[in-house]
């Protein structure tokens, strides 16, 4: 009985997914109005598409939870202009053509006519930088945090090769970036690489790479992320604490206002998944990350809760929303059904 529900339940998401979100998307606007749509037959063609959107997955996860889902869509929403790309490690060819069958949450995703999917393979995407050599002697079974390690590495030869921008699975676009070239402050002088953006070749991603493989240290969490955007920011700028809503600009390159995609700090990530007397209306925000790192209680957005991440959720990825509603509603109906 337990495989039947399962089954029932990812046969009506890939169904529902699809359909709610072209007529959720726009008043007056079913099946037509995008301007980005699947005349993009492969990688090279959706890559080489002006600005994109990208998300990495550098697990060999094929079932992305419901929050990858909604950064997903969110973003597909917000930037209807643009190519949403997300790259999977788990993910092979034989995989992909199957993947209605093998992968029905990516099935559900893959209908949005500005998402698209591909593998991630990182010994072609780093041919061409200075990560190449370090990641071939690289002893992956040694290193703790490979995971983010890859990641930190896949995001910056990314947007050099085709620019764009890098993506956390666990950012919520809100409205457009309105800049190019950036970095995003979590305070007045650190910098996260959980969201930047640069146009392609940008000198200061490459100089990112090279001080990867320079200043290399595994064992430090965060060394060739967050820690290595920050020391290479301060090399360049000389950083002060924000003024008002202001955003800081140094060698062209803008540093954003923590309000931007860190209106909840990471001391109070929780406060995302509790009850507000309010929606906060999050005006000076581009995009809001959730801080699943910190997560490890492993909370989500529980359907009818009434907290902060549900309202979230509601405004801002409804379709998948609405799926985790009838999911929940029709895995109870046939928990009635079995004991009835």
């Amino acid at each position: 009985m337990v495989k039947e529900i399962q089954l029932y339940l990812c046969i009506f998401f890939v169904f529902a997914f699809g359909i709610f979100y072209e007529l959720s998307i726009e008043p007056g606007c079913l099946f037509d109005c995008k301007p980005i749509s699947k005349k993009f037959l492969n990688e090279k063609e959706v890559m080489t598409h002006g600005e994109k959107i990208i998300f990495l997955e550098t697990t060999n996860r094929l079932q992305p939870p419901p929050l990858v889902l909604c950064s997903v869509e969110s973003a597909a929403r917000i930037y209807l202009d643009r190519p949403v790309v997300f790259f999977m490690k788990g993910l092979d060819n034989s995989t992909l053509l199957d993947i209605k069958s093998s992968c029905p949450a990516l099935s559900a995703i893959s209908t949005l006519k500005n998402v698209f999917i591909f593998p991630l393979k990182m010994d072609i995407l780093f041919q061409g930088t200075p990560l190449l050599p370090w990641y071939l002697q690289i002893n992956t079974t040694n290193e703790k945090y490979w995971v983010y390690i890859s990641s930190d590495a896949s995001r910056l030869a990314m947007v050099w090769k085709y620019g764009g921008i890098y993506m956390d699975t666990d950012v919520i676009s809100i409205r457009p970036i309105p800049v190019v070239n950036f970095l995003a402050a979590e305070s007045s002088k650190f910098s996260s690489n959980g969201i930047f953006g640069f146009q392609r070749h940008n000198w200061f991603l490459w100089d990112c790479m090279k001080n990867f493989v320079e200043n290399y240290n595994g064992d430090i969490w965060g060394n060739q992320g967050p820690f290595l955007m920050t020391r290479m920011l301060k090399g360049l700028c000389n950083l002060t604490d924000f003024q008002n809503m202001e955003d800081q600009r140094c060698h062209n390159i803008s540093f954003l206002h923590p309000h931007r995609f860190y209106p909840i700090s990471y001391p109070l990530w929780e406060k995302y998944y509790e009850v507000w007397d309010s929606m906060p209306d999050f005006n000076y925000s581009y995009a809001l990350h959730l801080w699943n790192f910190m997560n490890h209680e492993k909370k989500n957005m529980t359907v009818g809760s009434n907290t902060l991440v549900e309202n979230i959720y509601k405004t801002y990825c409804p379709t998948t929303y609405w799926t985790l509603v009838q999911a929940a509603e029709g895995s109870k109906g046939m928990s009635l059904n079995k004991t009835s």
